[in-house]
């Protein structure tokens, strides 16, 4: 991969993007595994640097919602998936009952809570505040994070 250009701008812009993300929640709103990638274009696939600052920002952008869904009177999921191999899939989700699907709560059977963190991100995740669940397919291997406090567990 070329060497990322506009890097300053280029963080700036997604810092941007997790402040100013707002749900539009209301007596009528649902979420249907709503979720947002910051990393959409996988800038952060050959650079631990700039992968633990897209991290970071999930992070941020998942409390940044769990405070806006404080108030929230639906019952709801809210996670964060960290791909060990693929940064582009990364996202921070919600999810409620909705008219598209009866399909709530989203339950993964085979999922390892309490798991060990890798070094490359276990300082940026405070254990204090939050489960971490791993997951293992043939395709791929994927960390769950998700509150202690609020929402439903996966």
């Amino acid at each position: 991969m070329k060497k990322l250009r506009g890097k300053k701008r280029y963080f700036r812009n997604l810092w941007e993007e997790v402040n100013t993300c707002n749900l539009k929640l209301d007596n009528d709103s649902w979420f249907d595994f709503w979720h947002t990638h910051l990393d959409f274009f996988g800038v952060g696939e050959n650079n631990l640097k700039i992968r633990r600052e897209h991290i970071k920002a999930h992070v941020a952008l998942y409390n940044r919602l769990l405070k806006q869904l404080e108030g929230f009177e639906k019952p709801y999921q809210t996670w964060i998936c960290i791909h060990e191999q693929d940064p582009i899939s990364d996202a921070v989700y919600v999810h409620t009952p909705n008219p598209n699907d009866n399909y709530f709560p989203h339950k993964i059977e085979e999922l390892e809570w309490n798991c060990k963190l890798p070094n490359t991100f276990k300082d940026l995740i405070d254990l204090h505040k939050f489960d971490v669940a791993y997951y293992k397919s043939e395709y791929e291997e994927i960390y769950f994070i998700q509150s202690k406090e609020q929402g439903i567990r996966l």
